[in-house]
């Protein structure tokens, strides 16, 4: 909970419609109390610390710590205080939450990833906490930036994400102090002062309820202990209750068990003046993931419309049970410290089978919204169409941008709902298809290399559910998967030892795609580590179940890649028949590029192998085969490679003709696709034309076809 009593910006946004009761006490968003807080914190900033004080430079950066209990206003104080001197922090504000409004603390490794990704910095998917946490140092290094770092659970969070420079200042809001952060300054946080607290009564009352029994509002005050949500909670009620008296409310209060703490009262008092449709609504937000909600997930876990969920939801805002976030799209937030105080009343409430239906309920809405959203990327598809219109409008996303940006703003809670589901694991069947849907969406939005690290995550639930329920052929996707993102990022050993595991997974299923391509994957990964022999043998492999299963096309590519083995470990001969089969195939199969591919690789071996009139003459002919196959690209590549072979050969003028053809050819293609892509999005960034490319890099060298186009 905040110090504030409400954004009024965020109430219209989240379409309330009762008017205050006194229209001058609602004003724009702003701070109360706590002036000496802020002006002793402010002074801490300043104040010389221990090591300038034994004359050394202060190797990190400057802690301020705000301490106090949940609901006691230490967000709301730490933020204004953010305000207040971010000008002095040219390189801007990261905030990070330390702890899951559950009450799990975040890994460190998912906050310092977040925090890269504020500052624009790539994020490798798969890195470790050290790793990351390294990065995030070496970023800040440099900069003078302010971190925000909200409920920490204890000092180890912290310490891993300081800055090693005293340039940088870092303000931490925790329950209690980080033993163990040198020269700390602490701020420990009671109930707000009288004035203020009135005045945030007021904002919900009207000034008249307050005036005319000012006694009596702050005996208000003393039974809810101060605290801005106790408050926040008791101004609400008493706005839901124009015509009791402030009196009423205090009275009420002290009627309820004298053991609970002030904010336990007032929950269970509001909580049962609710009417039973709304009452249930704010019990079955302890289910939300992240503690985000908005009308969909709402309503799939009222089981309600999702027009009868949105006012259940600004109704709640009204009361002070949520805040409205700020977003392009209608989202609330769950208070951190009511999450532990709603989860008792569903339990009471609720039968069991009850939650279990509302969680499922929720999971089940999330699905068809990703459904939804991958859905509308695909305008080519008659039957991805068809799918979309047989949706509830509800379900529908206007346009593809609308889509993605639902995806942008809910992408914290959709994550949160793929380990809430893989958690529960009652629900695994329910969790597998929302993952499966999730990475689809991801991919189809972002592209796969900008969700890699997201995705990683996914790919690692998945496995945590396949090994779980005893799925061989689902563990041996995410392997492969994991293996091909550890694989991108530089991990070729780790990515080595899960493409082995899922060998052995898909032959537990009996999967022959499985294996075929774990088999395929190991053989890349020797070839990227240098083990040139080990590589042909394990293409080998994979070429005999291509063979024996008829797979002609794969079989081709195959010969191709023991081929590349071969010629990176210096065995032309054994790389030129490679390339020779791998033409036939592609003749058998009537491919017209991949013979030009085949021809342009069998010319560079010949080439290496000293044989410049046969490679020459072998150019020539893989020219005409990718003019047949409309492959501008490797036209423009074999034309240089023919500019180069002419050079060595004494033929200068011919090899300016060759070049200036290339050179003809790509100006062309890029103004072509200028015209054809002009304002599009490349969506994962991948090259679509892979023949100049795989010329350059080796044909073939290391394509590995991703499992999650296969699901």
């Amino acid at each position: 909970m905040t110090d504030q009593a409400v954004d009024t910006s965020s109430t219209e946004r989240a379409g309330s419609r009762r008017p205050p009761a006194d229209p001058d006490a609602v004003t724009q968003h702003r701070f109360l109390g706590r002036t000496r807080e802020l002006k002793e914190l402010r002074a801490d900033i300043e104040r010389t610390g221990l090591d300038t004080l034994s004359g050394r430079k202060a190797p990190r950066a400057r802690v301020l710590l705000i301490a106090g209990r949940p609901g006691s206003g230490r967000t709301a104080l730490a933020g204004e205080l953010v305000r207040q001197v971010a000008d002095r922090y040219p390189d801007g504000v990261l905030r990070a939450r330390l702890t899951e409004p559950g009450g799990i603390p975040v890994p460190t490794e998912r906050t310092a990833r977040d925090l890269l990704t504020a500052l624009g910095l790539p994020t490798p998917a798969g890195a470790g906490e050290d790793e990351l946490s390294a990065a995030l140092r070496e970023a800040l290094a440099d900069r003078r930036a302010l971190l925000l770092l909200d409920d920490a659970a204890d000092a180890a969070q912290v310490d891993a994400l300081l800055p090693d420079t005293p340039e940088c200042l870092v303000v931490a809001v925790s329950g209690g102090p980080l033993t163990g952060i040198a020269d700390v300054r602490p701020c420990t946080l009671g109930g707000l002062d009288t004035k203020s607290a009135l005045e945030l009564l007021t904002r919900f009352t009207g000034s008249v309820r307050i005036t005319v029994d000012p006694c009596a509002a702050e005996g208000l005050v003393e039974e809810c202990g101060a605290q801005p949500a106790v408050l926040m909670l008791a101004g609400g009620w008493l706005a839901a209750h124009p015509k009791a008296a402030v009196a009423d409310l205090a009275r009420h209060l002290r009627a309820q068990d004298a053991e609970g703490s002030p904010l336990v009262r007032v929950v269970r008092l509001s909580h049962d003046s609710l009417p039973a449709s709304t009452a249930r609504m704010l019990r079955l937000l302890s289910l939300v993931p992240a503690g985000l909600v908005d009308p969909h997930t709402a309503s799939g876990l009222a089981g309600c419309s999702v027009e009868a969920a949105r006012k259940a939801l600004d109704d709640l805002v009204e009361l002070g049970f949520l805040h409205a976030v700020g977003s392009p799209l209608p989202q609330y937030e769950v208070p951190g410290c009511l999450l532990p105080l709603l989860r008792p009343l569903a339990e009471t409430h609720e039968r069991p089978a009850e939650l279990q239906l509302a969680r499922a309920r929720m999971l089940e809405r999330t699905l068809r919204l990703l459904q939804s959203c991958r859905a509308i990327t695909e305008t080519d598809s008659v039957q991805a169409r068809e799918k979309l219109l047989g949706m509830p409008r509800a379900l529908r996303f206007p346009s593809p941008r609308a889509a993605e940006e639902w995806l942008r703003v809910r992408r914290p809670a959709l994550l949160a709902a793929a380990r809430l589901a893989v958690s529960d694991g009652e629900l695994d069947t329910l969790a597998r298809r929302l993952m499966s849907q999730l990475v689809r969406a991801m991919v189809a939005h972002f592209g796969t290399q900008a969700a890699a690290p997201d995705l990683y995550g996914v790919h690692q639930l998945v496995l945590d559910v396949a090994e779980r329920r005893n799925l061989p052929r689902e563990k041996a996707a995410a392997l492969l998967n994991l293996a091909d993102l550890d694989a991108r990022t530089g991990r070729t050993a780790e990515a080595l030892g899960r493409y082995r595991a899922a060998l052995d997974a898909g032959r537990e299923a009996n999967d022959p795609y499985a294996t075929g391509r774990a088999m395929e994957s190991i053989g890349g990964a020797h070839q990227e580590l240098g083990d040139y022999d080990r590589a042909a043998d394990w293409y080998g492999r994979a070429l005999a179940q291509r063979l024996a299963r008829g797979e002609r096309a794969d079989a081709a590519r195959l010969h191709g890649r023991i081929a590349t083995a071969h010629t990176y470990a210096g065995r032309y001969g054994e790389a030129l028949r490679n390339w020779r089969s791998a033409l036939a195939g592609y003749r058998r199969i009537d491919d017209v590029a991949g013979q030009a591919r085949a021809l342009s690789e069998t010319a560079r071996v010949q080439e290496y192998a000293g044989r410049p009139e046969e490679a020459l003459e072998t150019c020539q002919e893989a020219v005409e085969w990718a003019r047949r196959a409309e492959d501008s690209r490797l036209q423009a590549a074999l034309h240089l490679r023919l500019a180069d072979t002419l050079d060595r050969l004494g033929d200068p003028a011919a090899a300016r003709l060759h070049r200036g053809a290339a050179e003809r050819m790509l100006g062309e293609e890029l103004h072509d696709s200028r015209d054809s892509h002009d304002g599009e999005d490349g969506g994962n960034g991948e090259d679509g034309g892979d023949g100049e490319i795989a010329m350059e890099q080796g044909a073939n060298a290391y394509e590995i076809r991703s499992a999650s186009g296969q699901n």
